[in-house]
């Protein structure tokens, strides 16, 4: 995770981009948080899809995703072995019945690497607590599917009445990832908020 912030800063320093708007899709929430805490003045806003639980520290939590497993079955097994189990988990469970959707689902799971679970386990430092989300002084839009896991819906909840200036959306027949679920919805939810708070690129 150290490693994903540090990216973000340098992504924008090679595209020199002063400001950004930051989408963090589940477990990337917490990238794009830490860049925020560390960063905020290069922030316009920020979008959370799908959040985990910002309610305890040190961070990474291990509730509903269970890393100390799946890198106990990497060591094990293998990568493949994990993306089996991982393919089967609920948070990847989707509502669409869009074949295409399917397979870039598929694809993903396939491309990922792996790396964070077969290399050290590094916390952010960054604290969750509530004083330090608060300082956080831009546009948020926390956004869950209506069908996503009950701890990420918690999360998104309690992370936008957190936050000073939160906005909630749900998008409707979508479980954790409603960018695949519903993508119609899920489009016109973040463009509209990006049209609103997203600093144009000059």
């Amino acid at each position: 995770m150290v490693q994903d912030i540090a990216d973000i800063g340098s992504l924008c320093e090679h595209l020199a981009i002063g400001r950004v708007a930051l989408v963090g899709m589940s477990q990337g929430v917490r990238a794009v948080m830490g860049f925020a805490l560390t960063a905020p003045a290069r922030i316009s806003c920020l979008i959370l899809d799908g959040p985990p639980d910002y309610g305890r520290t040190p961070l990474p939590a291990d509730d509903d995703v269970p890393l100390s497993h799946y890198r106990a079955v990497v060591r094990a097994r293998g990568m493949s072995a994990f993306r089996r189990e991982w393919s089967a988990h609920p948070l990847l469970s989707l509502r669409t019945g869009d074949p295409r959707m399917r397979e870039i689902l598929s694809a993903m799971i396939m491309r990922y690497p792996g790396n964070d679970l077969v290399g050290p386990v590094v916390t952010t430092g960054v604290s969750a607590g509530s004083s330090v989300i608060d300082s956080i002084d831009v546009p948020v839009l926390v956004i869950t599917g209506d069908h996503d896991l009950g701890s990420r819906t918690q999360a998104a909840n309690d992370l936008a009445e957190q936050l000073t200036r939160a906005e909630r959306a749900v998008i409707q027949a979508a479980g954790h990832l409603p960018n695949l679920d519903n993508s119609k919805d899920y489009n016109t939810v973040v463009r509209t908020f990006l049209e609103r708070f997203a600093v144009p690129l000059r």
